[in-house]
C-alpha cells in the first residue's frame, strides 16, 4: 500500500469524508491536523501552495479537495444499484434529512453532492435550532452526517452538470462523467456564495480567497485577512475570526444588516476594522494572494490592504444553474414548489433554500426535506401499483 498523508481541519467536512473514503477502502493514512499544527501548516502551503483543505499526499502525488474520480482511480470503486429509488441532489440539511426519511421508507437512496452540509457549515453559531442552545453549523451538520451513516444511503461528492428524464426514469450527469438513475428525484442543490466578479478572483481562490471560514479559517492564524460582506453571515463570520487572526478588515458595500445580537457583539473588538460603502476591485499576489485593493463607492479613493486571505460572505444565489429548464423557476431563480415540495413536473420535487419557500433556515429547510421524501414515496408506491 502508498503511504498517505492527510492535511485536514477539525471542521472541515471534506476532510471527514475523505477519511471514510479510506477507511472504507482499508487504506491506512497519517492524518495532520492544520488547525492545531501551525509548522504542518506552514509545510501544507509550501508543499502546494494551497490555503484550503483536505490536501492529500500519497507517494510522491499531491491530491488539493476530496477528488472523488482520482481516489476511485487509486483504489477501486463500489458496486452501484442500476436505477435507485431516490436520487438527492444536494447534501444540505434538506438533502440529508429527505435521505434519511426516504431510508426509513425502506427506499434506496443516493445523494449526489458537491459537500455534506451546504451553506449550514458557514454558520459559526446556530441559536435557533431546537434541542440546542448554541451550536455551530459544522457540528450540527456532523451529527447530520453520522446519522445518515447508519442508514443504506450512498453518498458521491461530485457536481451535478445535467439532468434530464427518460421513459419515467430520472437520469443525472456529474462533471466527472458519472451517470446516476432513479425513479424519483428530489433537488435540494441550496444556494452557492456570490463570487465578486474581478479579475484574478478564481486564481485565488484556494490560495488565499475562500468561502468556507469554518473550514479554512484555522490556517489564517495570527495573520491579517478580509471578509466581504454586511449581514448576520459576514458578521458572524467576523466575530469568529478575530479570535483566531490579528487583524480583521471588513469590507460592506453599502450598510451593515445584520441582528442587533451580533452588531453588538462586533462592535465591542478592537481588531477588526470596517470599511463601508467599499467594495473589493481588485485582487493581487504571486502564487498566493498578498493584498487586496478597496475602491469607495462615492468618492473612487482607493486602498490597499495587505492580507493573506479573505472570506466571500456578500449573500447567494440558487445554485440551478444546471437544470435548464427542467423545472419552473421564479424570477429569483428559484425552484417553484407546492406546500408539499412537489415541482410542476411529476416525480420531481425540492427542499430547501433552493426553493421559493421563504425562510432560508436550517430547521426550515430540514422540515421542507422530510415534505418532499413523503411526497417521493407516495409517487412511487402510486406508480408502483
Amino acid at each position: 500500500m502508498p503511504e498517505v498523508k492527510v492535511y485536514s481541519t477539525k471542521a472541515c467536512q471534506y476532510c471527514r469524508l475523505l477519511k471514510a473514503f479510506l477507511e472504507r477502502h482499508n487504506v491506512a493514512y497519517n492524518n495532520i491536523d492544520v488547525g492545531k499544527d501551525v509548522d504542518a501548516a506552514k509545510e501544507m502551503v509550501e508543499l502546494t501552495g494551497q490555503y484550503g483543505v483536505p490536501v492529500t499526499v500519497i507517494d510522491d502525488e499531491v491530491i488539493i479537495g476530496f477528488d472523488t474520480q482520482r481516489l476511485n482511480e487509486l483504489f477501486g470503486t463500489e458496486k452501484l444499484p442500476d436505477v435507485y429509488d431516490v436520487l438527492i441532489i444536494g447534501g444540505g440539511p434538506a438533502g440529508l434529512t429527505a435521505a434519511m426519511y426516504c431510508s426509513r421508507k425502506m427506499l434506496s437512496c443516493m445523494i449526489v453532492t458537491e459537500n455534506i452540509g451546504g451553506q449550514a457549515l458557514e454558520s459559526w453559531s446556530i441559536e435557533n435550532y431546537m434541542g440546542f442552545r448554541v451550536v455551530t453549523g459544522g457540528e450540527l451538520m456532523q451529527k447530520f452526517e453520522e446519522q445518515i451513516k447508519s442508514e443504506n444511503i450512498r453518498v458521491e461528492l461530485d457536481s451535478v452538470s445535467d439532468v434530464l428524464e427518460d421513459g419515467g426514469i430520472f437520469k443525472v450527469s456529474t462533471a466527472s462523467g458519472q451517470n446516476f438513475s432513479g425513479k424519483a428525484l428530489i433537488i435540494t442543490s441550496g444556494v452557492k456564495p456570490r463570487w465578486l466578479g474581478i479579475k484574478d478572483e478564481e486564481k485565488y481562490m484556494g490560495r488565499g480567497i475562500s468561502v468556507c471560514s469554518t473550514c479554512d479559517g484555522p490556517l489564517f492564524k495570527g495573520k491579517e485577512i478580509a471578509i466581504v460582506g454586511g449581514g448576520n453571515h459576514a458578521l458572524t463570520t467576523a466575530i469568529e475570526m478575530s479570535r483566531i487572526a490579528k487583524q480583521v478588515y471588513l469590507i460592506v458595500r453599502s450598510k451593515i444588516r445584520a441582528d442587533e445580537i451580533y452588531v453588538k457583539q462586533y462592535e465591542g473588538l478592537s481588531n477588526i476594522q470596517t470599511f463601508t460603502n467599499y467594495v473589493v476591485s481588485e485582487v493581487l499576489g504571486d502564487n498566493t494572494l498578498k493584498s487586496i485593493k478597496i475602491q469607495n463607492r462615492d468618492t473612487n479613493d482607493e486602498k490597499e490592504l495587505f492580507v493573506a486571505g479573505m472570506f466571500l460572505a456578500a449573500g447567494n444565489l440558487p445554485n440551478t444553474g444546471f437544470l435548464d429548464g427542467f423545472v419552473e423557476l421564479n424570477n429569483n431563480g428559484e425552484i417553484v414548489t407546492d406546500k408539499n415540495g412537489k415541482t410542476k413536473r411529476p416525480g420531481v420535487f425540492a427542499a430547501g433554500d433552493v426553493t421559493d419557500v421563504l425562510g432560508k433556515q436550517v430547521i426550515i429547510a430540514s422540515g421542507e426535506g422530510a415534505k418532499a421524501a413523503l411526497s417521493a414515496y407516495d409517487f412511487i408506491m402510486n406508480k408502483e401499483k
